[in-house]
Order: structure tokens, then C-alpha cells, then sequence
């Protein structure tokens, strides 16, 4: 339902220097072979492997010097019987050799012979295309470019690269108890930390962020907010969505709009709305600022970058409640190979959210014991 109601992002053209975080955007195969000859693991010499059996210490093989090969300068000939070229770590093997010997089990005997203390090994030599082929599809469009990946593309042979649009997300925090920070707060007023939090977390997801401020709890108010929107993909709102006298957000979107969903099965969190408004997708999150910033890690991240959530599995160090009708997404603590409730789960303690490195997956119905596995989203 999700990928239904987002945009699909265009494709742009950007420099591998700018490529840290963006979506590919199409497949990239390999323009080159990596190596793109056959080279040296390590430095040594390089020889003929059946020349070198039965090398050790007590019986070291003698073999006469012909040259070097480093990396980008190889040796130029071919290397014949008994013979050997002194190689370092990235060159190419010549002609003629196949195993290379260590330098830490080599003796000099001049610069013109050297003794090998072991047999020479295949095993050290990297094949040409051993990592990858030219014209094979290493990256796949939908890929994130972390920085291994943006170095894999330049390895393919790649200056630019084709990565999705960002996309452009309009913020917008509702309610009339919400003031700016830094000003001076009443009794029953709180500071819009769901602006920053979920500002902070749309430029996490490499979106680009049109900051619509803050509208009162009236339809007028939020109807001319919306309207400034204009150019954005997505819509991302926060507060008025739950079932209060005061929750126009939702009731806009329900009479004005559209309602894809209303109300999920977790928490913190519950509330959660998706729908639209003249064409352009909203999210519409909870109010309260842990269900706010848990609803996008959940849902709207993996909506937005087509990345899903990474999981993983570990032994709970401190037992999990869980919900009779809802999945719970608690806070916990990583801790010594185990995962830790974190205590405080109101749904009011944002400073949880500061202190927990994970949320705790505790499936509908179900509930945890010390010592089970539990599934992990890290924070």
C-alpha cells in the first residue's frame, strides 16, 4: 500500500564525490576487471611453483634474481626455469611464474640470487577478475551507497553515477500547546521537539526538507499550511491524528482528503495515519514525541528510502512484556551481547529515545523471557 501511494523519484546524474547516502538508480556493471591483471597478495618473489618444492628451512631452494614487479610498473619479460623477479603487494605476475614466497621466508644472497626457506604458493596470487568480471552487474539499482559501496563504484570505473531524486518532504507540527524552543514556556505549553526530531531524521534519509513551521489546532490554520506545500513529494505531519475534539489533521484529511489508513497495531504509536491530500501523500504521525519519532523509524523510513529496517536476533537480558492487541516496540539498552529493557516506556520520555540504542519487537498476544530471542531494531 505504501509503494502506491509514494512517488516513484526520478533519476539524476551525480558525481561519485556526491554519491554518500543516495538510492542507485540504475544497474552498474563493471566497465573493468578487478584485478584487472593477475597480482601479488603480498610482497616476495614470484616463481614457477614446481621449481620451489620441497624449500624449508634445512633445505632452502635456490633461485637466481631477473628482475622486479611492482604495482604499476611490471616486470617487462618473461621468467624462465629457475628463475624468479622480486614482487610486491598489487603487481602483476609476469609471464612465465605462477606461486609466490614470502619475503619473510627469503634470504638474499647478493642481489642477484635468493634462498626460499618454503615452497612458493598459488595460493598468495589474485586472479585477474577474481573479485569481478568486466561486464558482469555488480550494483543494483535500489542499492543504498554506503561508502564501501561508493568505492566499489569507482572500482567498476565509474567518475558519475545515475541515483534517485531526492525526494522533497514538507514538515509540518501541529497543535496550540506547541511553542518554538528558546521562548519563554506557560503552564501546559511543550517545545515543538517533533520539528527537529523528525527534521533531523528526513535529512538522515537523505531527503530534502521543506519546513512548513507550526499550525494551531484549527481546519483554517492547517488547510492554509498545507497549501504551502506546493512542489513537495510527501507530506509529513505531526500531531491531530488521534481521536480528540481537537484532532483536525485527521478529520481534514477524512472529509477533504483521503484516508488510506488510520490507527496501527503497535506501540508506541498507534495513531499513525497515511492518506493524501490533492494528490500529494501524507503521513500523519502522533503528537507525542516518542510514538512521533518510533512511527517513522518504523514506518515511514523504510517508506521513504525503500530500505527496509535492519533486524537482528538477541538473548533479552531482562524479560518483555507484550500487548494482548498491538506489537510493542520497546526501548532497550544493548548490553554485553544481550539486549536490555530500558525501564521507562511512557510514551512521554523522549529522553529515552537519547539513552536506548534499540527497539525490542514483541510480537502481538506474546511476551518475553530472560534468556530468549527477541527480534532487535537498532536505533
Amino acid at each position: 500500500m505504501l509503494a502506491a501511494l509514494l512517488p516513484t523519484p526520478g533519476v539524476e546524474t551525480v558525481p561519485l564525490s556526491a554519491a554518500r547516502g543516495r538510492t542507485l538508480g540504475a544497474d552498474l556493471r563493471a566497465r573493468v576487471s578487478h584485478p584487472s591483471a593477475t597480482e601479488s597478495a603480498l610482497d616476495g618473489i614470484a616463481a614457477r611453483e614446481g621449481d620451489t618444492l620441497g624449500a624449508s628451512p634445512a633445505s632452502p631452494v635456490r633461485l637466481r634474481v631477473v628482475g622486479e614487479s611492482r604495482a604499476g610498473v611490471p616486470f617487462p619479460g618473461t621468467v624462465g626455469p629457475g628463475e624468479c623477479v622480486r614482487i610486491y603487494t598489487g603487481a602483476p605476475l609476469p609471464p612465465g611464474v605462477d606461486a609466490i614466497c614470502p619475503v619473510e621466508q627469503l634470504t638474499d644472497e647478493g642481489s642477484e640470487a635468493v634462498l626460499l626457506a618454503r615452497p612458493a604458493s598459488p595460493t598468495d596470487v589474485r586472479p585477474e577478475g577474481g573479485d569481478f568480471r568486466a561486464g558482469a552487474t555488480i550494483l543494483t539499482a535500489g542499492t543504498l551507497l554506503t561508502p564501501p559501496r561508493v568505492a566499489l563504484a569507482a572500482a567498476l570505473g565509474y567518475a558519475e553515477i545515475p541515483v534517485r531524486r531526492r525526494l522533497r518532504v514538507a514538515l509540518l507540527s501541529t497543535g496550540d500547546e506547541v511553542i518554538e524552543p528558546g521562548q519563554p514556556l506557560r503552564p501546559g505549553q511543550v517545545y515543538d521537539s517533533n520539528r527537529y526530531g523528525l527534521q533531523a531524521m528526513l535529512e538522515e534519509c537523505g531527503c530534502d526538507v521543506l519546513a512548513l513551521g507550526h499550525a494551531p489546532d484549527s481546519p483554517e490554520a492547517l488547510g492554509e499550511a498545507i497549501a504551502q506545500a506546493g512542489g513537495a513529494d510527501v507530506l509529513l505531519t505531526s500531531g491531530g491524528v488521534s481521536m480528540g475534539r481537537y484532532d483536525f489533521m485527521r478529520d481534514l484529511l477524512t472529509l477533504r482528503g483521503r484516508v488510506a489508513f488510520w490507527k496501527v497495531r503497535m506501540r508506541p504509536g498507534g495513531p499513525a495515519l497515511l492518506g493524501g491530500w490533492n494528490g500529494l501523500p501524507v503521513f500523519g504521525l502522533p503528537g507525542n514525541p516518542v510514538s512521533s519519532l518510533v512511527v517513522f523509524h518504523v514506518i515511514v523510513r523504510p517508506a521513504l528510502t525503500g530500505q527496509p529496517v535492519g533486524t537482528l536476533r538477541l538473548r533479552a537480558g531482562t524479560p518483555f512484556r507484550g500487548l494482548p492487541d498491538k506489537t510493542a516496540f520497546w526501548r532497550g539498552v544493548l548490553r554485553g551481547g544481550e539486549v536490555w529493557d530500558y525501564g521507562k516506556q511512557g510514551s512521554g520520555v523522549l529522553r529515552s529515545l537519547s539513552e536506548a540504542n534499540a527497539l525490542v519487537v514483541v510480537p502481538e498476544g506474546g511476551a518475553v523471557q530472560v534468556g530468549e530471542e527477541v527480534e532487535v531494531m537498532l536505533l
